[in-house]
């Protein structure tokens, strides 16, 4: 079916009353754990995730979604208030938002924030229902080399870019591919690492480590941080009218931002975050009120606010069209697909058009949802920014405890997920990047199987990877991202003085 009809049917399917509840649901829940600061949306949807399998998985899927762009939006707010981002993609907006707030102008930041998620998000539904098909359809041509190609040298940009050093970010991409051949093996099936323990046959679960990395990571990061927070200022609803100068000002950056967006989202790395700094500095450029941003500039909160919610749509690309999670987000709908038994890919459109349509329209219908309830329910948010961590550290705690656990019943995976908590709270100590672990963990059984599958075909020819015009040229464009990062590093370094 082409994209208009695909819309029309995704639509008959995001409008099933459970189908909208769950979208209403996720949109609330995102938000919430958006503006309460320190958990962000990976966290969110990590401690959520295994409550998402008991629906369906069309349903699951629309809730997880809910919470991540809601997520997206009230990471904003905190910004805005109180100075402290929510997420990593709001820490562009506490510079100029904050700043506003100060001048007597939060009212009028929230509702462009939330005008401009919503024309962010918007625009790059309508990138993904032309794109993803499209993309879908060219990955049917595709062997044993050229998904090889494009999850081995995925995750190598993935290192290159996911922040920190590219050893750091390889160390956790390594360790999460070791994770990955704990269990019996694709291709021979064969038991490896399993030390005898019948439950390891199936390898480490996805969801307990998540949960563990993002979730009760961040719940020992918050215990050891629990501060007394600051005062956030009250926010009435008059107050939610920005001028019509602030309008003007805003919508041209609301464009830039989303197309700048919708271009990070579709390759690997933290999207929602790269594109809001580029976002801002695109602004700083070509804004014709440029001297004012960082001083209190509406350009400098409505720009990246509008990248980050279309690069978090358009990562959809990828994880609908190829099956490849390029964020954390993307990793965790993986996971959920794959536990209620979806095989995520270019068959998907085919074999589940429920799933793929559906997701796509129930994101037009989730940005409607935020834009209609978040602006009356800020003072609800801002009343959220005044409960004390103490009091729901251990409510998060006790829902990850009993969401890992429901996945299989098993004792092993609380014992999982206690040691990727401790795991995930060292690396993020040492400043390591944990999503290069998580997509190492979901692409190295795949890139093993490719591997595998390939060398059977090519009777143990390795120059098959090298065949054809795609492997090719993905494998040149992860060694020239590599390089460009190593040259750029020693260019920046001093040169000594000859003797």
């Amino acid at each position: 079916m082409g994209a208009l009809e695909g819309l029309l049917y995704g639509l008959s399917v995001a409008t099933l009353p459970h189908n909208l509840l769950a979208a209403l649901a996720g949109a609330l829940a995102g938000t919430a754990i958006g503006v309460l600061p320190g958990l962000g949306p990976v966290a969110g949807v990590a401690l959520v995730l295994p409550l998402t399998f008991a629906l369906e998985p069309t349903t699951g899927l629309i809730m997880m979604a809910g919470i991540f762009y809601g997520s997206m939006y009230g990471g904003s707010t905190t910004a805005i208030l109180l100075n402290i981002p929510g997420e990593s993609a709001s820490v562009v907006t506490a510079i100029d938002g904050y700043r506003l707030t100060r001048k007597g102008r939060a009212g009028a930041v929230l509702a462009v924030v939330a005008v401009g998620s919503f024309v962010g998000g918007t625009l790059a539904v309508i990138g993904v229902m032309l794109a993803a098909p499209l993309l879908a359809s060219a990955a049917l041509l595709f062997g044993p080399s050229e998904f090889l190609a494009l999850t081995a040298g995925g995750l190598i940009v993935l290192a290159r870019i996911s922040g920190g050093s590219f050893a750091a970010a390889g160390f956790a991409c390594m360790l999460g591919v070791l994770l990955g051949t704990v269990g019996q093996e694709m291709v021979t099936g064969l038991n490896r690492f399993t030390f005898g323990n019948l439950e390891l046959t199936e390898g480490i679960n996805l969801v307990p480590v998540v949960v563990g990395l993002y979730g009760v990571a961040e719940i020992l990061r918050l215990a050891e941080a629990a501060l007394r927070q600051p005062e956030p200022v009250r926010v009435r609803l008059r107050d939610l009218f920005p001028s019509g100068e602030e309008w003007r000002r805003a919508v041209p950056s609301w464009l830039r931002g989303t197309a700048l967006g919708f271009g990070f989202g579709l390759i690997p790395g933290p999207a929602a975050t790269l594109s809001s700094f580029a976002a801002y500095r695109v602004e700083q450029a070509v804004s014709r009120h440029r001297a004012e941003i960082g001083q209190g500039a509406i350009e400098g909160v409505a720009g990246p606010e509008a990248a980050n919610n279309a690069a978090a749509t358009s990562a959809l690309v990828p994880l609908l069209s190829l099956g490849l999670p390029f964020t954390p987000i993307a990793a965790l709908m993986i996971s959920a697909m794959m536990v209620q038994g979806v095989q995520p890919g270019p068959l998907l459109i085919q074999q589940h058009p429920q799933i793929f349509w559906g997701l796509i329209a129930s994101i037009y219908i989730g940005n409607v949802m935020l834009l209609v309830l978040n602006l009356p329910l800020v003072g609800l948010w801002v009343w959220l920014l005044r409960i004390p961590v103490w009091l729901f550290v251990p409510l998060l705690l006790v829902i990850a405890c009993i969401g890992a656990y429901s996945v299989s019943n098993s004792m092993l995976a609380l014992w999982v997920l206690l040691g990727a908590g401790m795991l995930g709270y060292v690396l993020q100590k040492l400043e390591i990047p944990l999503a290069p672990l998580v997509v190492g963990l979901i692409l190295g059984p795949n890139i093993e199987k490719h591997f595998r599958e390939g060398m059977i075909l090519a009777q143990g020819d390795l120059l098959y990877f090298l065949e054809g015009p795609i492997s090719p040229t993905i494998w040149a464009l992860a060694v020239l991202v590599s390089l460009a990062g190593l040259l750029r590093r020693r260019r920046a370094q001093p040169v000594p003085d000859a003797l």
